[in-house]
């Protein structure tokens, strides 16, 4: 049945009631999460990197994403549940290197004492994925983690265009070296998000394809052996690799290792009921 205008009218007032000075009232599995609403940004720049190029106008629908990285703690539970192997033999947590911080505690696995608020890392991307799929979310697309970190005014930084500073951001330190997720509300982005600069780099689902930015190419596909993008930078980026329009590639081969300088974020679809 199709739905009436009055319905859709209101479930688009309703939606939009979530924004509260950049913060979503969102409860259920949307709790934590960020309500970025429908509407057109800038991807992308011109006078950045040739991968960054054309900046380009696109139209995003509502979507909600994650207001902070998805921590050690948070990571560990699904471990617990599902175990650090996939079904398919694919790595969800490289429990052999020596920067995991997840461990088989009897029937469960625990996080390290001290850092159940860090970013969750050593997983792979097909890790990464399945914890979002489990909570019946997905991986951001680029181009939804590209709005959430910049939002509509076109800004250089999650924070504006201002060159970043420890205030701001966790970088200047090693690679693979991480915070507690949250420290930094200063450089927060305009809808509120966490660390979009800084800490660690972020997997999206996206694979690196040239822009314009396309949903419908073929780029969103899960199941192909291409690189994808990272975004965000980690601790031990400059100022350039920390832009909300860096584009950091990671081939096939290193999408299925661990490693402790890629962490994540969920996103979801909203879901308007008529």
């Amino acid at each position: 049945m199709r739905a009436s205008l009055g319905s859709i009218v209101g479930s688009l007032v309703l939606a939009g009631s979530l924004i509260l000075s950049g913060t979503a009232a969102a409860e259920g599995k949307h709790a934590g999460m960020v309500l970025i609403p429908a509407g057109e940004f800038t991807m992308g720049r011109n006078g950045g990197p040739p991968g960054e190029r054309p900046a380009h106008k696109l139209f995003l629908p509502a979507f909600f994403i994650d207001r902070n990285l998805v921590t050690m703690k948070e990571y560990a539970r699904f471990i617990s549940a599902k175990g650090p192997v996939g079904p398919k033999g694919e790595m969800y947590l490289d429990v052999l290197d020596d920067d995991n911080r997840i461990h088989p505690v009897g029937d469960t696995w625990q996080v390290e004492k001290g850092f159940e608020g860090y970013p969750a890392s050593e997983m792979a991307w097909h890790g990464a994925v399945a914890y979002c799929k489990w909570l019946e979310k997905s991986l951001p697309s680029e181009a939804e983690w590209e709005k959430a970190a910049r939002g509509a005014d076109g800004r250089l930084y999650p924070w504006g265009n201002d060159p970043p500073t420890g205030e701001l951001a966790f970088f200047g330190g090693w690679r693979g070296e991480s915070v507690p997720v949250g420290r930094y509300p200063k450089g927060r982005s305009p809808y509120g998000v966490m660390d979009m600069a800084g800490q660690v780099w972020e997997w999206t689902r996206s694979t690196a394809t040239s822009y314009p930015y396309d949903p419908k190419d073929g780029r969103e596909d899960l199941s192909v052996p291409y690189p994808r993008v990272t975004r965000g930078g980690n601790a031990s980026s400059d100022p350039e690799g920390l832009t909300a329009t860096s584009r950091h590639i990671v081939d096939p081969g290193r999408q299925a290792r661990g490693h402790a300088y890629y962490g994540f974020r969920c996103a979801s679809r909203v879901e308007m009921v008529f």
